[in-house]
């Protein structure tokens, strides 16, 4: 390993995401890339009594059909990264206890899936693991419970306002594989003084934009060297900030830029205003969609940029504005 520029790490031995699974609720199996998901669950409660508990569930699915795919038990997987958006990271604990495999837990907000990633990658290029499972989830239904309003309210929601993905994401990582962890841009708390917790995309465009500069800053590179830059869950609002603050710093990312929170629902015939949010959204969107790209060669190199907004119901209850946070992984085919 090496360290790049002011913040960035190159993997010089590059370790490789080795299997991957996506587990989703309905609503996600309904949009654009409903026929790519591993499993879609017959109804968001997945058979549970609370919505918390379903979202464990979604975990506990993910990373056993990730596990299945790579061949290995469970018993090889000698850490687990995760985490979700609830309170002391329940969804997470509740759902892997069962694994038994020592774990990390992780905080990022909808940028969980590239820190976990990210962590994963580091343990494994440095030898301290063999095999690592990565993984994240979020869920409506939970999420509006604790940040927003319970679904019995039925308030309106502003055009702003994100659809948070129910869905997990999870990932192995190994040493032999296609798809290849070759560097990494952990990001830094950036904060714009956004106080609208309805306009996620506002709040994480700024930190997507800090790492996206620093990232092509600290390797060198341009933004054309990428196939694609993939930011976690802007959606219509914080894409369109984002491109402009990167045009300030005269970079241009439009031709490659792809956000997984505009690509998992349908604008005109699903009700999701600004598109999808929550840790879900970036994690089931790179295992159902883009991965298969870059494990086939049709991508041959991707920047992917997961975006957490960084409030809780305390800090937006006492008048604080919403920090952002993006971490950027890069994802390379390798013959």
């Amino acid at each position: 390993m090496a360290q790049i520029g002011l913040q960035s790490i190159q993997l010089e031995q590059a370790p490789a995401i080795v299997a991957a699974a996506s587990v989703v609720g309905t609503k996600e199996g309904e949009g654009p890339l409903g026929k790519l998901f591993d499993v879609i669950g017959e109804d968001d409660k997945f058979g549970e009594d609370t919505w918390e508990a379903a979202e464990s569930a979604l975990q506990k699915e993910a990373a056993t059909l990730a596990i299945g795919k790579s061949g290995w038990k469970k018993e090889d997987i000698r850490y687990i990264f995760g985490g979700d958006l609830l309170g002391q990271s329940i969804a997470t604990t509740f759902g892997l206890a069962q694994f038994q495999i020592p774990l990390f837990g992780l905080y990022g907000a909808c940028s969980t899936a590239g820190e976990s990633l990210m962590l994963a990658a580091m343990t494994v290029a440095a030898g301290y693991a063999d095999q690592v499972l990565a993984g994240t989830s979020s869920h409506f239904a939970s999420a509006e419970k604790q940040f927003r309003f319970p679904l019995e309210y039925a308030n309106q929601r502003p055009l702003s306002a994100t659809w948070t993905v129910t869905g997990s994401g999870a990932f192995v990582v190994g040493k032999e594989g296609k798809v290849r962890i070759t560097g990494v841009t952990p990001g830094r708390v950036v904060d714009y003084g956004i106080k609208d917790s309805q306009n996620m995309g506002a709040a994480m465009a700024p930190a997507a934009c800090d790492t996206i500069f620093h990232h092509l800053e600290d390797f060198g590179r341009r933004s054309e060297e990428y196939d694609r830059i993939v930011t976690g869950d802007l959606g219509y609002v914080g894409k369109e900030i984002l491109l402009q603050l990167l045009r300030e710093r005269k970079i241009d990312i439009q031709k490659q830029h792809m956000d997984c929170g505009i690509e998992i629902y349908d604008r005109s015939a699903q009700d999701t205003h600004s598109g999808g949010s929550g840790c879900g959204c970036s994690a089931v969107t790179l295992a159902a969609y883009f991965l298969p790209k870059l494990e086939t060669g049709e991508l041959k190199r991707i920047l992917f940029v997961p975006t957490g907004a960084l409030l809780s119901t305390v800090s937006f209850n006492e008048g604080q504005p919403v920090p952002g946070i993006a971490h950027g992984v890069v994802l390379e085919h390798v013959e």
